[in-house]
Formats: structure tokens, C-alpha cells, sequence
């Protein structure tokens, strides 16, 4: 008399194979992933968007600003009471001191600044692996 073993898990009340049981769980393993692919394209996608904006936005302020500090400075140069070339230099000299010290900020900023990652993917994958492991103890 010979008997045949078969290995069966419980889940929710059903009789599944070791077998299924892992096929399924390869499945969904792998639709997981995709699904957080498919979030964190999404989300960059939204982001650069709005990064594209915002850089129209900054383009059209920064010109406009541009003249409007030019015509600043040619009433500056009108306004000083010495002679039009001495009042020019004094002008720029102050001009470029205000550029290297507000080019020295942008650099130290550019420096602390991260690369842009979808935030809500990578909580949501950390969250996933965090249950992963958390059900793999059982």
C-alpha cells in the first residue's frame, strides 16, 4: 500500500498547493513591482511638468526684472552728482560685488540640492518590502 504526499496550505478556507501558492505569489510579486514602476513615472512625470512651468515662469520674471534694474541703474548713474563715467564706475563696481556675492550663495544652494525622486514610490516600495518582510517571519 503506498501513500502519496501532497503538501497543502490553508489560506482564506482554500486548499492551495505549495506549488500555486508560490506561482501566485511570483505573480503578484511582479505586478507589484510594475505598479510602483508605473507610480514613480507618473509621479516624475508631474513633477517635470511643473519644473517646466515654474522655468517658463522664472524666464519671463527674470527678464522683466532685468530691465526694470537696468532702467534702476541708469537713473542711479543720472542721479550721482560727479561726472557721468565716474558715476558709471561706481555704479558697476557695486553692481559686481553684489553678482560675486550672490553668485557665491547660488553655488553653495546648487550644492544642497538633491536630485528629485518620487517620494510616494519609494515610501510606498518601502512599505511593501517593510510588510514583505514583516509576513516572512510567520
Amino acid at each position: 500500500m503506498t501513500t502519496e504526499v501532497t503538501a497543502v496550505a490553508y489560506v482564506n478556507g482554500a486548499d492551495h498547493s505549495v506549488g500555486t501558492l508560490v506561482k501566485q505569489g511570483t505573480e503578484q510579486l511582479s505586478q507589484l513591482v510594475r505598479q510602483e514602476l508605473k507610480l514613480a513615472q507618473a509621479e516624475l512625470t508631474q513633477k517635470g511638468k511643473r519644473a517646466g512651468v515654474g522655468g517658463g515662469l522664472f524666464g519671463a520674471a527674470g527678464l522683466l526684472a532685468f530691465f526694470g534694474i537696468a532702467a534702476g541703474i541708469a537713473a542711479a548713474i543720472a542721479a550721482i552728482p560727479l561726472s557721468v563715467w565716474a558715476a558709471a564706475l561706481i555704479v558697476a563696481g557695486g553692481l559686481l560685488l553684489l553678482a560675486g556675492i550672490l553668485g557665491l550663495i547660488g553655488k553653495y544652494e546648487v550644492k544642497r540640492a538633491v536630485p528629485p525622486v518620487p517620494g510616494e514610490a519609494v515610501d510606498s516600495v518601502k512599505h511593501d518590502l517593510e510588510t514583505l518582510r514583516e509576513r516572512a517571519r510567520r
